[in-house]
């Protein structure tokens, strides 16, 4: 597969939630769109880290247990913070494989990507070696820092027993509470503050790789 920016990331995504809707009974779209539109009707968008705002430090492990620190690592540069479901998500998958084919692309601006997914570590490190991931994926489990981002959000019950039984989220997580963080992405600059945010309900929705580089452009005139 083409997942270079010129096969647009947001087409392939389409692309593949067509191909979804095209197999999915009535039922699995309905719980899809009750628990899309539950996220909405929290307003997530007004408690989030958005546009402007100073971005919370953190640290977290990756899956060899080294330890990463938000603030250390803007030191040397511009972060592009990003969050992923877990590497049981399709479209996760595809966003983080051309996220890996763009790094040339970022470090052309000094910039570092960091990853984070609730998922345990050792599952996190399944999803590194298997894209061969050349970035930091961070384990941020029990959605700590997505809390704290306001970016975490409890799945309906109906799609809570989809995903414990058929994509065994529970395994994955380490826990029993449901929650996935959403899948927003940041540019930070040096000094912390958030120069862009994408902040969508939508999983099947993410961040253009042209407009991540847009940012990092923007952040060279200021």
């Amino acid at each position: 597969m083409d997942t270079t920016e010129h096969t647009k990331l947001q087409d392939v995504l389409s692309a593949k939630q067509a191909g979804w809707e095209a197999k999915a009974t009535d039922a699995q779209k309905t719980m899809t769109t009750e628990n899309l539109q539950a996220i909405v009707d929290t307003h997530f968008k007004d408690n989030a880290i958005n546009l402007g705002d100073k971005a919370i430090d953190f640290t977290l492990k990756n899956a060899l247990g080294e330890c990463t620190n938000l603030q250390t690592t803007l030191n040397n540069g511009p972060v592009i913070l990003t969050w992923y479901r877990g590497g049981w998500c399709p479209y996760c998958n595809l966003t983080l494989q051309f996220l890996q084919n763009s790094l040339p692309e970022f470090k052309k601006y000094g910039a570092n990507l960091l990853a984070l997914t609730p998922e345990l570590p050792d599952k996190s490190l399944s999803t590194t070696e298997k894209h061969s991931l050349q970035f930091q994926v961070l384990s941020d489990v029990g959605n700590k820092v997505a809390k704290q981002y306001g970016l975490a959000f409890k799945l309906t019950d109906a799609l809570a027993e989809v995903y414990k039984n058929g994509i065994g989220l529970h395994n994955y997580n380490g826990d029993t509470s449901s929650e996935l963080p959403i899948t927003a992405t940041y540019v930070i600059d040096k000094n912390g503050i958030v120069q862009y945010a994408f902040l969508d309900a939508d999983y099947r929705k993410r961040a253009s790789i042209t407009t991540i580089v847009d940012a990092l452009k923007a952040l060279e005139t200021k």
